[in-house]
């Protein structure tokens, strides 16, 4: 099967009743001397390219979450996935099928499009559009004389959103009815697009999975046990540039003291594999600059975004993933006797009442019981205020992913996972080592045709399905294979409790 671009013919496969197109080139390889800027276009290519192996992700090193190691900088691909009978290049135009951009997550240092196999949104009657995006360093990294510091891999996911715009027809896609949606760091930078004013009109949806806390800060210990108090997960952009100064000196990159122009120039000859070792410090976009003028919470909080309807919501465990990998895998769980220590560094004053709302009785074992802490305190919290926030601006519906028994992308071995941390992402996707069985099967049918619902009509709300009302009525839907329906979520994360803690 072959489709006309702009650039040039792509050949994809025609497989399991859908088609897939993959590695096709969105903008120009940000290598060389296009490394840290805006993406540029594509250059046209002759005869037909072949798109039926992935592209390249993004350069990242493999950790405990992600085993994947990649330090080619041409990775500013996307893969497409269309449902049998969308007919790629006969569609009139506006008849084409509602289309789903995907954000992938991984912390923002790691994660590709490879991973995600979009046949069951397609099924749902979506075109699906995932792309790779630079991460870490590449993305994030901002120095004195940098234009645009700390916003790059937002640039290309907006160059993507664009080509998506000109494109996505060929594919039997509607480009005025795209969605944009993200899990985890995905999520976060779906907020970021919301506040962007490059990003306004290039889609009508966007759906928020499991968003870290798009404002306000964290507790110590409140994502991992042991790690500090975290900021807003935006960095000015003249703090931005401080640390990448500081960093290149550190680090024997460039020599303290020197002309901007020249020590960008020789941190552009930097090894990739060296800037990887940085990849931590620089996962956070920046604003204050032409991209993204202002915190993308403070934006939200004010209205300051354009009116589409949104989708969020959370898995009922989240902070499971993050104590049972980043604690209990590595040999160091909360004990009892390390409970109060944990619970008075993040909440001070407040510890012993968080410490009664949460005592250790109640929990099988204590990393368990900080695990509660960090899901209500660090995800349910921040996920409901922001949808809070959204409702008097723009419709906005709530779920909850609840199966006890989800296969975990990231297996935690003798920790009891429940529904942790992207689990519901192979409801959506599949997913390589995360099999569904039996009702887990019909509860990603009902999943997908919600979101499907959402991205054609800006409603998730379906005849064949249980109701879903929008969250101004105070509904959360509650997603199992057991029961699909309204679940009293302030009451199962003790968010009045919450509202009055640190």
């Amino acid at each position: 099967m072959t489709v006309r671009l702009a650039a040039g013919t792509v050949r994809g496969r025609r497989t399991d009743g859908h088609l897939v197109f993959q590695g096709i080139p969105y903008a120009a390889p940000p290598v060389g001397e296009r490394r840290w800027r805006p993406p540029a276009p594509v250059e046209p290519w002759s005869g037909v390219r072949d798109a039926t192996e992935p592209g390249n992700p993004a350069p990242q090193t493999a950790r405990s979450f992600a085993d994947t190691t990649a330090l080619d900088e041409d990775c500013l691909t996307l893969d497409v996935t269309v449902p049998e009978g969308a007919d790629p290049g006969t569609r009139a135009p506006g008849a084409g099928l509602p289309v789903l951009v995907w954000l992938h997550g991984g912390g923002g240092t790691n994660g590709g499009a490879a991973l995600y196999d979009a046949r069951r949104l397609a099924a749902a009657g979506l075109v699906v559009v995932i792309p790779n995006f630079r991460l870490g360093v590449l993305a994030c990294f901002g120095h004195p004389g940098l234009a645009d510091a700390g916003t790059f891999g937002l640039q290309d996911q907006q160059a993507a959103l664009r080509w998506v715009r000109r494109e996505v027809a060929a594919f039997g896609g509607d480009p005025a009815n795209v969605t944009l949606a993200g899990d985890s760091y995905g999520a976060l930078m779906v907020a970021a697009h919301l506040a962007a004013p490059g990003s306004a009109g290039l889609f009508h949806r966007a759906v928020l999975q499991s968003a870290f806390a798009v404002a306000g800060e964290t507790p110590a210990h409140a994502l991992i046990p042991g790690v500090p108090a975290l900021p807003p997960r935006w960095v000015p952009v003249d703090e931005l540039e401080r640390t990448g100064a500081a960093t290149a000196v550190e680090r024997g990159w460039v020599r303290s003291g020197g002309d901007p122009e020249a020590a960008l120039a020789q941190l552009r000859r930097v090894p990739v594999a060296d800037l990887l070792s940085a990849s931590d410090d620089f996962i956070r976009p920046a604003f204050g600059g032409r991209v993204l003028p202002e915190a993308p919470g403070e934006a939200l909080s004010a209205g300051r975004f354009p009116r589409v309807p949104v989708l969020l919501g959370t898995v009922r465990d989240e902070g499971r993933f993050f104590v049972g990998m980043f604690a209990d895998l590595v040999g160091n769980p909360v004990t009892a006797d390390g409970y109060p220590r944990l619970l008075a560094e993040a909440f001070g004053d407040a510890a012993d009442e968080v410490a009664e709302r949460y005592p250790l009785d109640r929990f099988p074992t204590p990393s368990l019981a900080w695990a509660q802490v960090s899901t209500d305190r660090a995800w349910a919290r921040p996920t409901w205020e922001l949808a809070r926030t959204l409702t008097p601006h723009t419709r906005t519906w709530f779920y909850e992913f609840a199966d006890d028994d989800a296969p975990p992308t990231v297996p935690i071995p003798g920790f009891p996972a429940g529904a942790v941390h992207a689990s519901d992402l192979p409801y959506q996707f599949d997913v390589a080592g995360a099999p569904l069985a039996g009702a887990q099967r019909g509860l990603a049918d009902a999943m997908n045709r919600y979101w499907a619902a959402f991205a054609a009509n800006g409603d998730p709300a379906r005849p064949d399905l249980p109701d879903w009302p929008d969250v101004d009525t105070g509904h959360v839907q509650s997603l199992a294979p057991d029961r699909i329906g309204g679940v009293d979520y302030a009451a199962e994360h003790a968010l009045d409790f919450w509202a009055r803690m640190p």
